[in-house]
């Protein structure tokens, strides 16, 4: 059986694993900040994997963050609470805000929900692929559960102003870096996400649905599906990170629990 403490130990290797594959990584002691170097999500600063040194203080987060706007990136970082517990204070000398969030493990045995007849693992020239790319900047730019407005005409603009980011994610399909699965109603994407395995370990991520769509189960299909597919991948240890309480318990019905707390921390608005 994993133990707490060794699961924290894989989910950290693998944080530190993940962006390497397209983003340079800039040493800042106690902090390692993550440049992507080809299209689509930012990435952030974070823990240096198996420093020993000082804790990180305000002036390292300040540190970081004039290189960030130097960049042109967003101020972020991103850390495990029960792994780096003093990062926090520091971050938040430096006048950034700290969000929490569930830090989830899927139980191996749990069982899945049968396949859902819209959702689909989609290939890297799938005609669908700007879509999903699309869908989850929908989703985020309105929070929550709650039934929106945005539909498929914004997700027409929104696939239209983000076809850029579409050949950099089909070389990571290839790749196997990138599983992207999309449920599919009347040929538009409804929701969408992705699981990224390094090994034997893969984080979902990114599951989002179109605003006007919600209330339908389609963000849990999508999970499950990437679950199934993680699974035939040899994955062991499949996670996600939850955007509060009300999505845990939501992925609880999938045999994910909680093991601790994602801290993400950003400018305040």
């Amino acid at each position: 059986m994993t133990t707490l403490h060794q699961s924290h130990g894989r989910l950290e290797r693998y944080y530190d694993a993940v962006p390497r594959a397209s983003a340079r990584a800039e040493d800042f002691g106690p902090l390692t900040l993550f440049v992507r170097e080809t299209t689509g999500f930012p990435y952030y600063a974070r823990p240096t994997q198996g420093w020993t040194g000082r804790a990180a203080g305000a002036e390292d987060i300040d540190r970081v963050r004039a290189r960030q706007r130097e960049l042109g990136v967003p101020e972020a970082f991103e850390w495990v609470a029960e792994v780096t517990p003093d990062l926090r204070r520091g971050v938040e000398a430096s006048g950034l805000r700290v969000h929490d969030h569930p830090l989830m493990i899927r139980d191996g045995d749990a069982p899945l929900p049968a396949p859902h007849p819209l959702v689909r693992i989609l290939g890297p020239e799938d005609p669908l692929l700007a879509g999903a790319l699309a869908v989850p900047h929908l989703a985020f730019a309105t929070p929550g559960t709650a039934v929106g407005e945005a539909g498929p005409a914004e997700l027409t603009a929104e696939t239209t102003a983000r076809a850029g980011d579409v050949p950099a994610a089909a070389d990571r399909i290839r790749a196997g870096r990138t599983v992207l699965a999309a449920a599919v109603e009347n040929g538009g994407v409804l929701c969408s996400g992705m699981h990224l395995p390094v090994g034997g370990v893969s984080e979902i991520a990114g599951v989002g649905t179109l605003p006007s769509a919600r209330r339908r189960g389609l963000g849990l299909a999508v999970t499950a599906a990437l679950v199934t597919d993680a699974r035939t991948r040899g994955v062991e240890t499949v996670f996600l990170s939850a955007g509060d309480d009300d999505v845990a318990r939501m992925y609880g019905r999938l045999g994910f629990r909680r093991v601790a707390t994602a801290l993400i921390a950003e400018p305040p608005e």
